[in-house]
């Protein structure tokens, strides 16, 4: 196993940073009308400033008038009329671990309400992994799989569909998954504030693919407020289909502490187990994150360090990895 070391992750990281701050940056060049010739550097900040915040208007823009045409098909009503386009949001990020390969990824989401459809129906589309998307998987652990494990089956791929609200709780969704694969799903979800301090969610979804066949995913989570600024959550999920029927199960316990002005530091136990794989964890380890506004909070930065002991049934391939990771956020 080649073993690298920690200093080589974090000059991977910093590497990383530049990459995706110059990724996003370059979105200059695809959405300013003029060029102009040098200026001063405070021009300069002003400029890369209004470039990042062209970006998000552009992306936003885009989101709209895809809502719009879609929406048309289903009426005349404009899209003006009670139309929306929320949770937009594009993410880059880099994950490295010591003895893999760098992993990059890039993912988008977005939710619209078209005002031709029912009232509680909604069209969203995305990119994202397969678990993410199907499962209902939280993000944790999907970040989690990826440093401890970059070379596995969380690949990225483009996701739409329709979904229709039944009540405040349920909703059923059908859509096409990375190549026009299509998957359907129910979702059940309900919150129960025990007392003003501690909330449980139960969210179950049973979803129907081509590859899994049938399947299905429960998350309960609780979350107790120690103070206006510092919470505690407690996260598990279990999936499992009919093409795997050795369950999955995912464990978070962690604590968030806001620092004001939308900065965030959190720190999460992780475990993982799988049903007859001879194992009581097939991994474990600890997750810091760290997120902050940057460019006058026009962007959310974050970076994620991680200590993992990933388990085998034969002792001397256990082994323990650092990991690092880094990434930019665009909310549009």
């Amino acid at each position: 196993m080649i073993q690298r070391p920690l200093p080589y992750l974090l000059n991977q990281t910093s590497t990383a940073c530049a990459v995706v701050a110059l990724a996003c940056f370059s979105v200059k060049n695809a959405v300013a009308v003029q060029e102009s010739p040098a200026q001063p550097q405070v021009d300069q900040k002003v400029d890369l400033d209004a470039s990042v915040e062209s970006a998000r208007v552009a992306a936003r823009s885009t989101a709209v008038r895809l809502a719009s045409g879609v929406d048309s098909w289903f009426g005349s009503k404009p899209f003006s009329e009670g139309g929306q386009v929320s949770d937009g949001e594009l993410n880059v990020k880099f994950y490295s671990r010591q003895d893999q390969k760098a992993d990059y990824s890039v993912t988008f989401n977005a939710r619209y309400k078209l005002p031709n459809l029912e009232s509680h129906a909604y069209v969203f589309t995305g990119r994202d992994t397969n678990a993410g998307v199907v499962s209902d998987r939280p993000a944790v652990f999907a970040d989690k799989q990826r440093l401890l494990q970059p070379d596995s089956t969380l690949a990225n791929s483009f996701f739409a569909g329709l979904g229709l609200g039944v009540g405040d709780s349920f909703d059923a969704r059908i859509g096409f998954q990375g190549g026009l694969r299509l998957y359907a799903q129910g979702r059940y979800r309900k919150e129960w504030r025990a007392t003003v301090d501690d909330t449980v969610e139960l969210s179950q979804t049973v979803f129907v693919t081509q590859a899994d066949r049938v399947g299905s995913s429960t998350v309960v989570s609780y979350q107790h407020q120690f103070s206006p600024t510092l919470v505690g959550r407690w996260l598990n999920t279990v999936s499992v289909t009919q093409a795997d029927s050795n369950a999955e199960w995912n464990s978070s316990l962690g604590a968030f502490k806001s620092m004001g002005q939308q900065r965030l530091l959190s720190l999460e136990i992780l475990a993982s187990a799988k049903h007859n794989s001879g194992l009581p964890l097939t991994d474990y380890g600890l997750q810091m994150h760290w997120e902050q506004p940057v460019l006058h909070n026009r962007l959310i930065g974050e970076i994620v360090f991680g200590h993992f002991w990933p388990q085998s049934l034969v002792a001397g391939d256990r082994s323990t990895a650092w990991a690092v990771g880094t990434g930019l956020k665009m909310r549009f």
